[in-house]
């Protein structure tokens, strides 16, 4: 029986990609597991496996196509045994079921650990209960009456494939609760289109890719959905900078005599976020409809400015980590972010975020939530100031660190305490390891 192979839904945020490259060709027989395609999302280029065995029988899209819709088809795979001209369209069926569907994962219904295991189009409900499973095996279902909620894929990622319905029996058991998805963005009136404020000629147009197009939509979202509110502290740098001039000083050198490490005052704010959120749970945590999520780790993104975009990868664990290991970490990911090869389960979830325009001299603004997380500061420049020291001036160098916190999660006065103490830890370096 052939079948679609439809649009992957590669990120939670993923509503169209780009087809970058085909890895296979009309006529070539493939088996779960088999690379079909490179996939270029919003965020990253990402490999596209098969989930069901076959031949490929017709290529859909070509190569290099950009703005293909999550559950478009891309390619027909033909059974053993079919020809070419098998190729069918999708059923009535399918097209209820993708209708139905947004280009989210189930990364958002299972424990973080397990998110990367779990990306992959979702099928259709069955008692709340999102189910992942290839287009050809929700027909074999179909037709055997059998259950696919009772089933366990063995598929790519867990994905229920052909073989797991044909050795299944009818019938099934009930299906494990699992998390809805979040409400989407009320329908706001569109603003004017801009081209027709200016006269023509007067501008060049640069179509946005889908990198902005997610970043505007995301941002959209989190400014009319979250209740953001700030608090501004400023931070003295003296103490740190000392610390962070003998502990570069110290970096071990190798044959190329560069060092080992090179820390920055990031990478200092980063380990004080962590340490601080471990001492404030309740900043360290997410909104969601029915509950609030306290997290157990403090996860910290790191706002990475891209030429194409921004995007904020994730220190998990940081409050277990050094900070030559964190330092190491943030270079290999924004490293591997700007050449677009970043993973879901690099960058998705997380607590709070850091982000620091400090390097362009900006001495003070304000961040927009990434949610799902709560809080994000925004970290200034450090420059020199005059302040007052047992009752004299003196010139320190002192940096400004606005936070963003969503009101839903975090009270004015919790946020209050958790920048005190953020300020303790960026003030005395030391205390980050008692």
């Amino acid at each position: 029986m052939a079948t679609n192979i439809l649009m992957p839904a590669l990120s939670p945020t993923m509503e169209e990609g780009k087809l970058a490259k085909w890895l296979v060709k009309e006529g070539d027989a493939v088996k779960s597991g088999t690379i079909l395609a490179e996939i270029e999302t919003d965020k990253a280029t990402m490999e596209f496996e098969a989930v069901d065995e076959g031949t490929i029988g017709k290529i859909l899209v070509a190569e290099g196509s950009e703005g293909v819709k999550v559950n478009d088809p891309i390619a027909v795979l033909l059974a053993e045994g079919e020809e070419a001209g098998a190729a069918v369209d999708i059923p009535a069926a399918m097209k209820d079921i993708k209708a139905a569907m947004k280009a989210e994962v189930l990364a958002f219904a299972v424990p973080k650990a397990d998110a990367a295991k779990a990306v992959a189009a979702p099928a259709a409900k069955a008692d709340g209960v999102r189910i992942f499973a290839s287009p050809l095996a929700r027909r074999i279902a179909a037709s055997k009456g059998i259950d696919l909620s009772a089933l366990s894929g063995t598929g790519p990622r867990g994905r229920i494939v052909q073989s797991d319905v044909e050795n299944a029996k009818p019938g099934g058991a009930n299906p494990a609760a699992a998390v809805a998805p979040a409400a989407g963005v009320p329908g706001v009136a569109p603003l004017p289109d801009a081209r027709l404020l200016y006269p023509a000629g007067s501008y060049e147009e640069t179509p946005h890719d889908s990198m902005r197009k997610a970043i505007a939509k995301r941002l959209t979202s989190a400014k009319t959905l979250i209740p953001h509110y700030y608090l501004t502290v400023d931070c003295n740098l003296d103490s740190l900078m000392a610390v962070r001039e003998k502990m570069n000083a110290a970096a071990p050198k190798g044959k190329d005599k560069d060092p080992a490490y090179k820390l920055s005052v990031n990478d200092f704010i980063i380990k004080a976020s962590a340490m601080a959120l471990m001492k404030h749970p309740d900043v360290n945590a997410s909104w969601t409809d029915t509950a609030i999520l306290r997290h157990k780790d403090a996860d910290v993104g790191v706002a990475v400015a891209l030429d194409f975009g921004l995007i904020t990868p994730i220190i998990f664990k940081a409050q277990t980590k050094g900070l030559v290991e964190i330092s190491n970490e943030v270079k290999t990911l924004a490293g591997l972010a700007k050449e677009k090869k970043l993973k879901p389960n690099q960058y998705e979830g997380g607590g709070f975020s850091v982000s620091n325009l400090g390097m362009y001299g900006i001495k003070n603004f304000t961040s927009i939530i990434n949610p799902p997380q709560s809080c994000i500061i925004a970290a200034g420049a450090g420059e020199e100031r005059p302040i007052v020291k047992n009752s004299k001036i003196e010139i320190g160098t002192v940096m400004t660190v606005t936070m963003s916190a969503d009101h839903r999660v975090v009270d004015g006065g919790t946020g209050a305490k958790f920048l005190q103490t953020l300020k303790a830890f960026i003030e005395e370096p030391a205390s980050m390891l008692l």
